[in-house]
């Protein structure tokens, strides 16, 4: 059986976006309350009957998100210009080494706005 799991973590951060025109709201430093989606894929081991312990995917990701919360993202080295896409792509890349069913990773910004990475 193929299936997919995902494990939402959260963290509050503080960002801004060096890219966009003078004037924009988001040239200005703010702040979000970020969700990531971590998405693994593959095939169920019929004999435990799941894909993989979202204890170990949690675990996979907490010093990512120690690394990002209540901080401002601008700081972090590979996230000077920290948008969406960006983080996306970031998160998705120090994840993969640890969780090899990684798929994708999806960036919530705020209830309405997000982006997703699904490796190249």
């Amino acid at each position: 059986m193929q299936i997919s799991l995902t494990k939402t973590i959260d963290f509050e951060a503080a960002h801004w976006l060096p890219t966009f025109p003078e004037g924009h709201k988001c040239r200005r430093l703010h702040g979000h309350s970020f969700k990531i989606d971590v998405v693994i894929a593959g095939e169920v081991d019929p004999a435990k009957g799941f894909l993989q312990d979202f204890g170990e995917v949690k675990e996979a990701t907490e010093p990512i998100r120690k690394q990002l919360d209540h901080y401002c993202l601008n700081d972090i080295e590979g996230l000077e210009n920290p948008t969406a896409e960006m983080l996306a792509k970031w998160v998705y890349d120090r994840l993969k080494p640890s969780l090899p069913l990684l798929t994708a990773v999806r960036v919530r910004e705020t209830c309405t706005s997000s982006a997703e990475y699904r490796g190249e």
